[in-house]
């Protein structure tokens, strides 16, 4: 019988392979339900699709997280990216890295919570009140490309690991709104593109830190294949598209106003580009990054309460 000690660690090890702190693709059911019809989001049926979707997509998203890990750490990029000597960097972030997990306890676990949450995504599925054929495709696409990110096919070596970043988002909006309200809106769609480039505009700076880990491995990220001030031009030009699509409101059903009351999240928007690439403390603007997403959609939600009535 294993030390209580020992099972204790390994729980801690699991718990920062998930990588459960970072929850910010986890917000979406919580937009897909802010936009929802006021009588619809107090709805029994509806409540538990949401909870059901959510706790299959975080299970989702840990497999992807944990096989990226794995991938990581069989081609090097890891080790090179969280070397000792970066203090900046956490290295207990990374298990197989700092030890605390082999491979085979990885891809075990990789393996369970795919198919856990694959089954409560098709759970999600069957109990939803509406199936529009189009929300069944994405969340079947969606958990398929989830799993190839870095294994299989490693779309995220190939060059789609930015598209992909923000795609995931946008189905994680999409497939919850189309499952409870059974219709596809400009005003949501809108609001799914943008919580999508959330998440890819604090990636990107990621990705601007770790050149050299993904050029060693051959993992075609923008900021690999450009310049410095091509991979900062690419990264301004994702930030512009998203303050576009937030003007793009109220053309698409949004109040006139919206652009007005999302000026704090384009503010910040502009702060960390000028912090990552101005005054290049690219690790820095990362964390803003996180930051602006989350107000980005805390902005969403309670202007959609407001809104929709």
């Amino acid at each position: 019988m294993r030390p209580v000690s020992h099972l204790s660690r390994d729980r801690t090890a699991y718990l920062r392979l998930a990588k459960l702190d970072i929850f910010d693709y986890y917000l979406s059911p919580l937009l897909a339900w802010a936009l929802l019809a006021p009588a619809l989001r107090l709805d029994p049926q509806i409540l538990v699709v949401l909870l059901v979707f959510l706790l299959g997509e975080v299970l989702v998203m840990v497999t992807m997280v944990a096989l990226d890990d794995l991938t990581g750490y069989r081609d090097g990029s890891d080790l090179a990216n969280y070397a000792p000597d970066d203090r900046r960097r956490r290295l207990a972030r990374k298990p197989l890295v700092a030890g605390t997990l082999t491979e085979q306890q990885v891809l075990r676990f990789a393996w369970i919570t795919g198919v856990l949450g694959a089954v409560l995504w098709i759970a999600a599925t069957v109990i939803a009140p509406n199936t529009p054929l189009w929300t069944v495709l994405l969340v079947a696409v969606t958990f398929v490309f989830a799993v190839q990110y870095s294994w299989g096919v490693k779309l995220s070596y190939r060059g789609f690991q930015e598209f992909f970043l923000a795609a995931l988002g946008w189905s994680v909006v999409l497939v919850p709104y189309g499952l409870t309200a059974g219709r596809f809106e400009g005003f949501a769609l809108v609001q799914a593109l943008v919580f999508g480039l959330g998440p890819l505009l604090f990636g990107v700076y990621s990705n601007t830190n770790d050149i050299e880990g993904d050029r060693q491995v051959g993992r075609p990220t923008v900021a690999v294949l450009t310049s410095h001030r091509g991979n900062a031009l690419f990264v301004g030009a994702v930030s512009a598209a998203e303050t576009a699509l937030i003007l793009l409101a109220p053309f698409v059903g949004g109040p006139w106003w919206f652009p007005l009351a999302m000026l704090p999240a384009i503010v910040l928007r502009m702060r960390q580009w000028r912090t990552g690439f101005v005054h290049g403390d690219i690790l820095r603007a990362r964390k803003l990054g996180v930051h602006v997403h989350r107000l980005t959609v805390l902005l969403l939600v309670v202007l959609d309460l407001v809104v929709i009535r």
